[in-house]
């Protein structure tokens, strides 16, 4: 389910202190009904799960389409990313995050962990048309359970960037969004199943 903006820029996130430069694009309650300590095992799901990662054909074929431009047009350039284009944000962590648990990098997409706590992860990806952020928190349900949030911050590099994030809302969130979601929740049904019968 699409949240509105404020359900990640209202909760007291560490992320805030190094995104200030950084727009929130996008924030989604994930279907992940767990415990308060469970964020570890939906961390390890998006680094290490089995799933595909946009499980529908449309999904698919706008991820191959955005691979191939980005191909063309070299915005995926090693020359356009961390540590060239510009700086990681672990740069900018406080040292009580930098000295902590940094967490896994994502293989399925390519997302380089910048710091993992108790309730919350950070991971970052860059390119020629923007630096973006993917950060997963674990909040309450309300009902005495916890779930995962998601939220996407981007940084456009410049008017080509603007343009990018622009021109690729509609497909995000009639093609993308949506598969994207649907996945999370049945490799997370998946796991939860799998835990179980391991418990029994």
């Amino acid at each position: 389910m699409r949240l509105p903006i404020s359900a990640h820029t209202s909760r007291p996130w560490r992320v805030h202190e190094i995104t200030g430069d950084f727009h929130v694009e996008d924030v989604w309650q994930l279907p992940t009904p767990g415990g308060p300590d469970d964020l570890a095992l939906l961390v390890d799901q998006f680094a290490n799960g089995e799933g595909d990662p946009v499980p529908s054909p449309v999904g698919r074929a706008l991820f191959a389409l955005r691979w191939k431009l980005g191909a063309l047009l070299g915005w995926d350039a090693p020359s356009g990313g961390l540590g060239s284009r510009v700086p990681t944000l672990r740069d900018r962590l406080p040292a009580d995050l930098r000295e902590g648990p940094r967490g896994p990098d994502t293989k399925a997409v390519p997302f380089t962990s910048v710091f993992l706590t108790h309730d919350e992860w950070a991971a970052e990806m860059a390119n020629r048309t923007m630096h973006g952020v993917l950060h997963i928190g674990w909040v309450p349900d309300g009902a005495g359970g916890y779930s995962g949030q998601m939220a996407v911050l981007v940084k456009p590099n410049g008017r080509l960037g603007s343009l990018y994030m622009l021109g690729i809302k509609p497909f995000r969130y009639l093609g993308v969004y949506p598969a994207l979601i649907r996945g999370i929740g049945r490799e997370w049904q998946k796991g939860a199943a799998a835990r179980g019968a391991g418990a029994a």
